[in-house]
């Protein structure tokens, strides 16, 4: 799932941004369809419980796209949801063994160059998609059940900035 150049993550200044004055932005640009970058935060690993980010998609022909990882076991195997300023909606994956696969999709309001909470809330195998404290979906999948790592997710060409990172396991 990660062809193209490597991602370029770099902490960024955005007078913009929620938490002032500094955000972690994935930088790269480059257009192939099959390239997310990832950053994981591997100092908390998560079954149930929430975590939520806010994300502004700055630039992108392709996708305008950021989302949020968990259960990450590696590269190729973990669920991520995320939002699209370019396609106009959230979808959920799962990824398992490099394969991508929708879980879920809802048409939502993306603005580019304006930030937006999203947050994703787990329980078991049942997930709960909220974009700015409203929740947009809901459903389920047993693929991975066990805990994992989170992180952040970006998709193709996007130049994506993520601000007020936060987990809450339960």
């Amino acid at each position: 799932m990660n062809g193209g150049e490597a991602s370029r993550w770099e902490v960024r200044k955005d007078q913009t941004a929620p938490t002032q004055p500094y955000v972690l932005a994935e930088m790269s640009n480059n257009a192939s369809t099959v390239r997310c970058p990832l950053a994981i935060f591997n100092a908390v690993t998560l079954r149930d419980g929430d975590v939520s980010v806010r994300i502004k998609p700055v630039s992108g022909h392709a996708d305008q796209a950021g989302g949020l990882v968990w259960r990450y076991r590696d590269p190729n195997n973990y669920y991520v949801a995320r939002e699209n300023a370019r396609t106009q909606n959230v979808a959920i994956y799962k990824v398992e063994n490099g394969a991508r696969t929708e879980i879920g999709t809802v048409t939502h309001d993306i603005l580019p160059n304006t930030w937006g909470i999203l947050k994703v809330s787990v329980r078991g195998n049942r997930f709960q998609i909220y974009m700015n404290h409203r929740r947009i979906w809901e459903g389920e999948d047993n693929t991975f059940k066990g805990p994992g790592k989170v992180g952040l997710w970006a998709q193709a060409d996007s130049v994506t900035y993520f601000d007020d990172f936060r987990v809450y396991p339960k």
